[in-house]
């Protein structure tokens, strides 16, 4: 179970995580257009910003060849309090959980012809994964195209694929997901930790739901709070509460450099697009399509688990422990009454009349939308 824990923990979205978007049949919003279509006046001030914040994250993770490194203190919660939900809705990590729906799209026909596409590949390790999995399970006539903006994690996952025997199955596209227009049609859109670096949401969905076979459907595992991943005054109130228990060395944040007596919420979209547009996915995936599964989890945990705080708590420690254990039941019990909302979210959906959704927590995906007032 540890183990499977390991890959858990590389995919939750607690941390930062490049993975790109496709894009939109529609035009793109005016910030996104503007980047791609210049005046001859020249570029908009939306434009080159757009831009400064496409080369900021460009070049972060164009160096970046681990982008999941989490606290062990992670691992703790994750496999205590996660890991038994999960499974009980039939996987154990987040690659089983995208390999589940992936396998279903065949039917039971292991000869069966299947096109994929992932948005936002990055790395592509997800990606190369997934094909090694159903390549195990004897399918053989699929690919799995890897979409996304940066050339340099594209080569990598070109390497990975090569390496672990399924360069066949994999196809590599440069793009950037808020222009990209779909080239045919697939049985599954897969979107691993994307969607929260997705400024034209509205597009890209659109797109999607454009793209997909009859029957196909569209996975996600991502993020779903406060835009740039600030806590709404409801979550932060709770989060202040708790940070007042800890010790004075365990309030230094060691992503940002700097001592947080008072805890100080960090607007993670300034630089970049990470967590540009997170509190709009979930209202969004409900205006385009139809849910088919919902499991969401989290919200007051997050800063105390994730990297600028969790690598100060030790699960060998009785305090650390019991600290995260009463975290957590908080959490669930705040999420259960409808006191705050969630912030990450699996998901698998599809287009057409509605269905039974199965969903966690009590609630469906509808009832876990935080309304901006």
């Amino acid at each position: 179970m540890i183990l499977l824990l390991k890959k858990i923990s590389r995919r939750l979205g607690m941390t930062p995580i490049i993975k790109r978007l496709l894009g939109m049949d529609n035009p793109p919003p005016p910030a996104v257009a503007a980047a791609t279509h210049a005046s001859a006046a020249g570029p908009t001030p939306d434009a080159l910003a757009y831009g400064e914040k496409l080369r900021n994250e460009q070049a972060h993770f164009a160096v970046c060849e681990n982008v999941h490194n989490l606290p062990a203190i992670f691992h703790y919660w994750s496999n205590k309090y996660l890991l038994p939900d999960i499974v009980s809705c039939g996987f154990a990590n987040p690659d089983l959980f995208f390999a589940l729906y992936l396998e279903k799209t065949f039917g039971g026909d292991v000869n069966g012809s299947r096109r994929f596409i992932s948005i936002g590949a990055g790395n592509c390790d997800t990606e190369v994964g997934l094909a090694v999995i159903l390549q195990e399970r004897g399918y053989r006539n699929f690919t799995i195209e890897c979409l996304d903006i940066n050339a340099t994690m594209l080569a990598r996952g070109e390497a990975l694929a090569r390496e672990k025997g399924v360069a066949e199955r994999i196809r590599f596209v440069r793009g950037d997901f808020n222009s990209w227009r779909a080239g045919g049609r697939y049985d599954a859109v897969i979107a691993n930790q994307s969607l929260h670096h997705v400024v034209a949401l509205e597009n890209l969905f659109a797109a999607i739901a454009g793209a997909l076979n009859e029957g196909g459907v569209f996975i996600t595992s991502d993020m779903i709070g406060r835009n740039g991943h600030l806590r709404w005054p409801e979550a932060r109130a709770i989060v202040e509460a708790f940070w007042a228990e800890l010790p004075i060395e365990k309030r230094y944040n060691l992503q940002m450099g700097r001592q947080e007596t008072q805890f100080l919420d960090w607007d993670c979209s300034v630089e970049g697009f990470e967590g540009i547009r997170s509190q709009d996915v979930l209202p969004q995936l409900l205006a385009h399509f139809e849910f088919e599964f919902f499991y969401a989890f989290g919200n007051v945990i997050d800063p105390f688990v994730d990297r600028s705080f969790g690598h100060h708590l030790d699960e060998a420690n009785a305090w650390d422990r019991d600290f995260i254990d009463r975290i957590h039941a908080r959490d669930v019990a705040e999420l259960a009454a409808g006191n705050i909302t969630p912030t990450h979210m699996f998901a698998v959906l599809k287009n057409g009349v509605p269905g039974k959704c199965n969903f966690s927590l009590g609630r469906g995906p509808a009832e876990s939308v935080r309304h901006v007032a």
